[in-house]
């Protein structure tokens, strides 16, 4: 495409190039390919499932690994907007029935409103700007202000806000009640701090609500780090405007807006590789921001954080010294077997080139595999939550590894899989914990491992007119498509994302009895 001055001004102000852009605009116009399947990672075949005592040999090495001076941080992707988890509440509000249906989430939420953490801010909203208290609005059937007190400007303004501000989980022992910031630092000083030590928390933010994020964490951080005897230091980031994409219009030329600029869109949270590049630490934990519990449900979540991390460490701790032989040249051929066995049964990889290699080039080719970022990813029995899963995919160089895939990325006219696809028995959590040091100390440059044939295009509007939307290959999907990846099976109750506004009403989202 030929770019105007002002094209070229406007890119370069974002830190995209005229090469970067032409990509992105072809690849809107032929789409992204399927990938192609191995198989569905299940228990044994791409899952690890670890015995009671490998689990406890893990959380000590672990815990070692801390008390050594290890470096951890906790990566919380943050900038999602809770407008979705009251979809509901938004269509009864502009909506003309005056009263929920039966059996509705809406008349859920009205029937169980004293269960919600927010209820007492509610109470006293209503109060202020109704002059009546909720149960009294329930009473004269003034539903349709109830709801616009929770979701609406006029209230708590909770349809507008980002996930992390909303209070998920009431205390009333303490008399408080806490947000997903609040338990995710909770969470994170109870697995991710050495003895004596600093827990490091890094979350991703939108522009319009940092100043939101910086203020909670103000006042959460005091009251933590006196209830965990830790220090905290929490930083923010926001998706670099690098990485934006351009929209096109249907027929794949750029889309313009009324005044004939170029209309970029945030890039999906695969963008947030950058930030994630950006991380000091060694060790990064990542974990969405609503998959929280209180305190009393949160055992399950600290041992698994600790199973995860502490595999992690005894896989690294392998591939450091494979590598490390490998460049003394202190290994034989019993050790080459050895490693291709590593290869196959701990990181999934296989490749039938491999057989074919001479010895010098076969061992160049397993240097090359086991350096590389590294990953354990925590994953559940699929029990209908909607989502991506782990499979067995084949790269562009033939071998195939273990992948997490979104079902958009799956050709289901194809038989084989979606027969692979059915048959799959488990679900991503979005439970990670990542290695991003090399066995030298260096770092990885994550955006060298992205596979940038692994995006998304949807449709979506601007100004009254259709438009397609690229978003870059998701962040633990094709951003992660080159990194050394480990299946460990963890329990649902690791597990407790709030999707919609009724999920806090969930056992797991409740306080003690």
């Amino acid at each position: 495409m030929t770019l105007s001055e002002l094209d070229l001004d406007t890119i370069a102000s974002k830190g995209i190039t005229p090469e970067r852009l032409q990509q992105q605009l072809d690849r809107l116009a032929t789409g992204f390919p399927y990938l192609e399947l191995s198989g569905s990672a299940t228990v044994g075949h791409g899952i690890i499932a670890l015995s009671a005592e490998e689990q406890c040999q893990a959380i000590d090495r672990w815990q070692q690994y801390l008390a050594d001076g290890g470096e951890a941080c906790k990566f919380v992707p943050a900038s999602g907007a809770a407008s979705r988890m009251f979809k509901s509440l938004f269509s009864f509000l502009d909506g003309a029935d005056d009263v929920p249906a039966p059996g509705s989430d809406v008349a859920a939420v009205i029937d169980n409103i004293t269960r919600f953490a927010f209820f007492p801010a509610l109470d006293d909203i209503t109060r202020t700007v109704y002059n009546k208290s909720v149960e009294q609005l329930v009473e004269d059937h003034r539903f349709k202000d109830i709801i616009a007190a929770i979701i609406t400007e006029k209230g708590l303004n909770y349809g507008n806000l980002p996930k992390g501000m909303l209070q998920f989980h009431s205390y009333p022992e303490d008399g408080c009640s806490r947000t997903p910031v609040e338990e995710q630092i909770a969470e994170g000083t109870a697995t991710a701090v050495r003895p004596g030590g600093t827990l490091h928390l890094h979350f991703t933010v939108s522009p319009a609500h940092r100043a939101l994020f910086e203020a909670k964490l103000a006042e959460a951080i005091p009251a933590a780090e006196a209830r965990a005897g830790v220090k905290i230091e929490a930083s923010l980031s926001e998706q670099k405007s690098s990485t934006d994409t351009v929209a096109a219009n249907p027929d794949g030329t750029p889309f313009r807006q009324d005044d004939g600029t170029l209309l970029f869109r945030p890039g999906g949270h695969g963008a947030l590789i950058e930030n994630l590049n950006d991380i000091e630490s060694a060790v990064v934990f990542i974990k969405n921001i609503d998959n929280v519990v209180p305190d009393h449900l949160r055992e399950s979540t600290i041992r698994y954080k600790q199973v995860l991390g502490g595999y992690l460490i005894r896989v690294h701790d392998q591939i450091a010294d494979y590598i490390g032989r490998l460049d003394r040249g202190e290994y034989d051929m019993e050790t080459v077997r050895d490693m291709i066995a590593f290869l196959h049964n701990v990181l999934n990889v296989r490749d039938p080139k491999m057989k074919h290699l001479e010895d010098a080039d076969l061992v160049l080719y397993i240097r090359h595999k086991l350096d590389r970022p590294l990953r354990v990813c925590g994953m559940v029995r699929n029990e209908g939550e909607p989502g991506g899963g782990p499979f067995l995919a084949v790269g562009a160089d033939g071998s195939s590894a273990p992948q997490i895939l979104e079902s958009h990325q799956i050709d289901q006219t194809n038989k084989e899989y979606a027969r692979m696809l059915s048959e799959a028995t488990h679900f991503n959590p979005v439970d990670l914990v990542c290695y991003l040091r090399k066995p030298d100390g260096s770092r990885y440059n994550l955006p060298d491992y992205v596979d940038h044939a692994t995006g998304f295009i949807s449709h979506k509007s601007a100004h009254g007119r259709e438009l397609l939307a690229l978003e870059l290959p998701g962040l633990w999907n094709g951003a992660m498509s080159d990194w050394n990846t480990v299946f460990v099976e963890v329990p649902g109750s690791t597990f407790n994302p709030v999707k919609t506004v009724n999920d806090l009403l969930r056992p797991s989202h409740q306080p003690a009895e």
